[in-house]
């Protein structure tokens, strides 16, 4: 995975929203270097079984606080004796962000703003953040570089990009150091194929092993840059170790640097289904209307992560894909 040496030196780690799907991949991985976490996870969005996959075998380095980041009290609590943080904890999806914007305002911009406070107040100084790719909006550039974004399309959107502004605002006032990493499309094993605002991916995994109809929202030809969450654990762990001065106070893009369409990524997946259920090679997309708050292309730059960094992508698209399908054929 190609992660910074963090072995050497055991230090405790909070990770807001660690029974998350990338959350409870940074436990595992932390864990397996032999370092104490701390989870603080509501359990809204969250799974109790993500934190027993990623916990087993660590159990006594391991601590859960169930509460929620949207109470300051429980954020003080959580960040108590904390060397590092890790922040994921937020209510994603730009649908129900559009569906509920209040909701998504008080987890996402008020919980993160409660996380920065109650870290200021213990002295906490590094702090690595879920940002997301969606902050570009409507801008038309590709690939997307960090220092260069349009309107936001949704109210998701606006939230992750107010955490950038708070971030920065912090770093400057109290001497905090935060960095934040913009998301592009995260996928793989653990990512909930149920429920609403489910993502493309474990959906189209869940759809195709049972069966049913795999529905494409617009042409199909939409594209993204999907990027597979061993990448999102490199780049979280470099982030929050680095001694790089010229690297704290940053937002980063963190993707492969390459475009796959939806019908593209519908192919990879019914490649992959097709090997446990054979029947699912003739399967073919159902076209619907595009999504509100969408944009049409995605594509990232990764060079300033690469540079100030060390992040180095490992994972493909089509290497994930496959990662995934093993997962999802056990667990759907």
């Amino acid at each position: 995975m190609g992660l910074p040496e963090i072995a050497s030196r055991s230090r405790t780690w909070l990770v807001t929203g660690g029974a998350g799907f990338i959350g409870s991949h940074l436990v595992e991985t932390l864990l397996g270097l032999g370092q104490k976490v701390r989870v603080l996870d509501s359990f809204v969005t969250g799974h109790r079984r993500n934190l027993e996959e990623a916990g087993r075998g660590h159990e006594g380095a391991l601590e859960l606080l169930e509460g929620d980041i949207r109470d300051l009290e429980t954020c003080r609590q959580a960040v108590q004796g904390a060397d590092l943080i890790l922040h994921q904890a937020a209510l994603g999806s730009v649908p129900r962000s559009i569906a509920d914007p209040l909701a998504t305002h008080a987890s996402n911009v008020t919980g993160f703003l409660n996380v920065l406070w109650a870290a200021r107040e213990a002295g906490v100084r590094r702090i690595v953040y879920a940002s997301s790719s969606s902050v570009y909006g409507d801008h038309p550039g590709l690939p997307k570089v960090e220092d260069v974004v349009g309107r936001q399309l949704s109210p998701y959107a606006v939230g992750k990009y107010a955490d950038e502004l708070y971030a920065n605002a912090f770093g400057q006032a109290y001497g905090l150091e935060l960095l934040g990493l913009r998301y592009f499309n995260v996928f793989g094993p653990r990512q909930d194929p149920n429920g609403p605002y489910a993502a493309v991916i474990p959906l189209w995994f869940r759809s195709l092993l049972a069966g049913e109809t795999v529905f494409v929202n617009g042409d199909g030809l939409t594209s993204r840059d999907f990027c597979h969450v061993d990448n999102v654990v490199q780049a979280n762990l470099r982030a929050a170790t680095t001694s790089n001065p010229e690297a704290v106070g940053k937002v980063y893009n963190v993707a492969v640097g390459d475009r796959t369409t939806l019908l593209q990524l519908f192919e990879g997946i019914r490649a992959q289904v097709s090997r446990f259920r054979p029947e699912a090679a003739s399967a073919t997309p159902v076209h619907r209307e595009a999504r509100a708050g969408d944009v049409r292309h995605s594509l990232a730059d990764v060079s300033r992560a690469r540079e100030l960094l060390g992040y180095d992508p490992k994972v493909t698209v089509m290497e994930g894909l496959a990662r995934a399908a093993d997962w999802y054929r056990r667990n759907v």
